[in-house]
Formats: C-alpha cells, structure tokens, sequence
C-alpha cells in the first residue's frame, strides 16, 4: 500500500475513532452528571486493555459509570459483590456433576465476560484475589484441569471505599501493580450535585405488572449502544498509532526511577508503572483528538498510574507526608506546574 493512502487510511481511522469516543461521552452525559476524567480513565483503561481501580465513598455512581460504559459500548457486563465469604469458583466456575451423565462438566462463572465490575474487591479474601489475579494479567483462568481462554476483550473495573475498612483485606502489592491506573473519585461540584437531584426527581415511576417501581438513573439510558464490538477494535489500534518520542520515553524512565531513590519511598515503581504511564498517554492523546503525546498527558497521569504502586517509609509517615505530596516533589524537577 502506497504510503499516502495509508496515511490517508490512518487518519480517517483516526477521525473515526474520534466521533466514537464522543458519541460514548455524550451517551454516558445523559445518565452520569459530570465526571468527565473519570470516563477519561474508563476509555484509556479500554483501549489499553489495562485494568482500572476505582477508589471513592458509596454513592460517587461508580457502578452506574461501569454498567452505563457496557450498554453504551454494547459489551458483556458482568458484576460481582465481593463479600468475605466468597470463593474463588464464585467467580472462575467450577465443574459439577452432571446426575444424567455421571460426568463432570463446566459452568463458568462470571468472570467470563467483557466488563467485569469487581465491587468493594478489598472485602474479599486472599484466595479470591489470588483468582482474580491470573485471570487479569493472563486472560485466562483454570478450571479443574482444563484451562480456558477469557473472552477479548476483557477488563477488570474493582472498586474499593477507602473509609471503611472493617472487614477488609488490604489489596496485595502484587495485585495494586497489576490494575494500570487507581483513580480517586471526588464528590462533584455544586452546580453538578444540583443537577444530579434535578434528574432525580425528574425520573417518575414505572409501571410493572399490576403495581409500579421508583425510576433510578439505571433505568435511564434506554436507546441503543452507539458503539460496537468493532469500533472498540479501531480505538484499540488507533492507539497504537500515537507518536511517541524518545524524549517522552526518557522522561518516564527517569520519572519511575526517581521513586526508587527517592530518601522518604521506600517502595518505587516497577517497570509496569512506565509501560502503563506510556500506554495511559498515549490514549489520552487520542481522547484529547492528537497523534502524539505531550509532557501534559504524563503529569495528568501520573497520581493514577503511580501513586497505589509507591509505599512511603517510617520517617515519612510520621512526618506526615502524603504520596501524592512526595510525587509532587518529583514532578516539580521536570518543571510541571503541581497548583492542583
């Protein structure tokens, strides 16, 4: 193929995937009031096939975004409560017995699926980690003997509260490096909490076999996907086609490698922090309609990728020294702007 027409080709890919990005926006605006970075991290944890964590109080719409972010993009959704009692064949499957037969057979569980929505993960215990971990960073899970393939794509989406942590288990190191961004929810502004009651008590009432049942924002979004299977495809490839330079590559090496010399971090990035920083940017990049990254699209994404992979020491801590301050610190030495 001719180079002018596969430039010609890429950039109407391109262009395509552009108006998708914001068909998917706007859909998601008709239900979710504001929010916009976080459907920003959705769609770059979408195109990248990374997986995200979602940290917030109850009641930020964290499951309305991820089930609202399916139906838009016509995707299999699934959602599991973890709770502590929950067992790893919960989520994987397990064989049963089949009583016509006498033979085992396999009933997968809900993980098998495009979106999973991993609710309060950090109430379940170890061992349901544990399972959730092979299938997020293989794409495939093992069931009695036989090993089976996840569907594609697939995604993880946890959510954790970070104020209650009665009854929890503390997410492993191990497992935090393998969700590529945590992003932490704020409560909206003013004018958009206004508008979230507005549309609340805009919503009515259904009516449902002989009785009736209160609308919530769920029942919203009733037109169809506006995105499918294959759009997400494109996206996905078009992402591949952002440039990124040597320069940008040599400012996250040296970004990365700051956190583990750093006197008050005890625990730095791994290398997964740079692939995901440079991946993460280079989505950003599409959304934002460019081919190429810029040092913004790193600073914006730094606290998200980094941030859940770094532990601060004794002294630290007891300075009361926060993360996000201690990364300022090494931002400010690219000469970023931190006034956040």
């Amino acid at each position: 193929m001719p180079t002018a027409t596969a430039e010609r080709v890429s950039r109407e890919s391109t262009e395509q995937t552009i108006r998708f990005i914001d068909n998917v926006r706007s859909q998601i605006g008709k239900v979710v009031v504001g929010q916009d970075v976080v459907v920003e991290r959705l769609l770059i944890a979408l195109f990248t096939g990374g997986h995200l964590l979602l940290q917030g109080v109850p009641g930020l719409a964290k499951t309305l975004l991820v089930a609202t972010l399916a139906r838009t993009i016509d995707l299999l959704f699934a959602r599991v409560q973890f709770t502590i009692d929950l067992l790893p064949s919960d989520i994987v499957g397990s064989e049963i017995l089949d009583q016509r037969t006498n033979e085992f057979r396999v009933v997968k569980g809900p993980l098998f699926t495009n979106l999973l929505l991993a609710d309060e993960i950090n109430r379940a215990a170890p061992k349901v980690q544990s399972a959730l971990l092979e299938a997020m960073q293989e794409r495939k899970v093992t069931i009695g003997k036989e090993t089976f393939k996840l569907p594609a794509p697939f995604l993880v989406i946890a959510t954790q509260n970070p104020v209650e942590q009665s009854g929890t288990f503390e997410l492993p190191e191990a497992q935090l490096d393998r969700f590529m961004l945590c992003h932490r929810l704020d409560y909206p502004e003013p004018a958009e909490e206004r508008e979230i009651l507005k549309r609340n008590l805009a919503l009515g009432v259904r009516r449902e076999d002989k009785g009736a049942v209160a609308r919530t924002e769920f029942d919203v979004l009733e037109e169809g996907p506006v995105g499918t299977t294959e759009d997400l495809v494109q996206a996905m490839e078009s992402v591949h086609h952002v440039h990124v330079s040597d320069t940008f590559v040599d400012h996250v090496v040296e970004l990365v490698d700051l956190t583990r010399s750093h006197p008050r971090i005890e625990l730095g990035c791994s290398p997964r922090a740079g692939i995901a920083l440079t991946k993460a940017s280079r989505a950003r990049a599409l959304i934002h309609g460019r081919d190429y990254v810029i040092p913004e699209d790193l600073y914006a994404l730094a606290d998200d990728v980094m941030l859940h992979r770094m532990r601060l020491n004794y002294e630290a801590l007891a300075d009361g020294c926060t993360g996000a301050s201690v990364l300022r610190e090494l931002l400010d030495e690219f000469g970023f702007v931190t006034d956040r």
